[in-house]
């Protein structure tokens, strides 16, 4: 029998199926510090630590682990768990006086906020602040979820999930199912909105799309509806209205190919990246930024 380290997610509370063998096999069972009591008395397992050729040992954390002939880690998205579980905490008495008094709707403000700022980061490609951002949307969820199960009607973030897997397998037949071939990503988001059609029974191309949403980003969504549903463009807005020239912008980008939302927000991006180049080189030159007048401004704009 080789020498095994087990990893658990950082709450300690879930065992590993495919750690079962190697713990029956064994007469060395052992946890370090990072497990939690009740499951190293669960698993049979000794705080000592590991010692000779034939051992088992139990950690949160592999960089402290001695050197072991393999290692058996928890399945991918074990560790959601600890964040529901610090959630409940979290909301639960004893917790926090402030996330105990929040509701679906105190909260929206946080979920919009995060949204963007996960998107700002992709935008940027910083890798680091895409993973950080990741989790405080993650938290919106599950944060929400939590006030759910409190609520009627009363849900939780199993129910979520399950719901989330039951949508995903039944729109990839082709994945889970094998009934169908899709073998392009063209085909497959044609067959994803007629699924949800049948799925939802929506009266018309259009049902469903959220109304709410930044008003270039809705435009494009409602062309890109209403074009596979073989609306021609001929009939979108077209007036002498601002609405109706901005909406005819957007749908100039969508239809060939670009997303108008990504492309204003960039310019609107590099616009402010000139003004503060702009401010930066006033201010180097003496000048006060916040009193500049239009010779100034233009003085001191970014060439380019």
């Amino acid at each position: 029998m080789p020498r095994i380290v087990v990893v658990l997610p950082v709450g300690g509370a879930v065992l590993p199926a495919a750690a079962l063998p190697a713990l029956r096999a064994t007469a060395q069972v052992h946890a370090d510090a990072t497990v939690p009591e009740k499951v190293a008395l669960a698993a049979g397992a000794v705080a000592e630590s590991p010692s000779g050729a034939d051992w088992v040992l139990l950690t949160t954390d592999l960089t402290q682990a001695p050197a072991a002939d393999d290692v058996i880690s928890a399945p991918r998205g074990t560790a959601l768990l600890d964040a529901a579980a610090v959630m409940d905490r979290l909301r639960s008495p004893g917790g926090c006086p402030w996330d105990a008094e929040q509701t679906h709707e105190s909260l929206l403000p946080y979920l919009v906020e995060e949204c963007y700022e996960l998107y700002q980061a992709i935008e940027d490609g910083d890798g680091a602040a895409v993973r950080e951002e990741l989790g405080d949307v993650l938290l919106q969820v599950l944060f929400h979820a939590r006030v759910a199960s409190e609520g009627e009607p009363s849900f939780d973030i199993d129910d979520v999930a399950t719901d989330l897997v039951t949508k995903l397998v039944g729109r990839h037949p082709h994945v889970f199912a094998g009934t169908e071939r899709i073998d392009t990503a063209e085909r497959q988001e044609h067959r994803w909105e007629e699924l949800k059609r049948a799925e939802k029974q929506r009266d018309s191309s259009v049902d469903g799309v959220p109304l709410g949403q930044p008003a270039v980003a809705l435009a494009a969504k409602l062309i890109s509806r209403t074009t596979r549903a073989g609306l021609p463009a001929d009939l979108l807005p077209d007036g002498p209205g601002l609405g109706e020239r901005l909406f005819t912008d957007a749908a100039r980008a969508k239809l060939a190919g670009d997303d108008p939302e990504a492309a204003l927000r960039t310019a609107a991006r590099r616009f402010a990246d000139d003004v503060r180049a702009a401010e930066r080189s006033a201010r180097d030159a003496g000048l006060d930024p916040h009193t500049l007048d239009a010779d100034a401004w233009r003085a001191n704009w970014p060439a380019g």
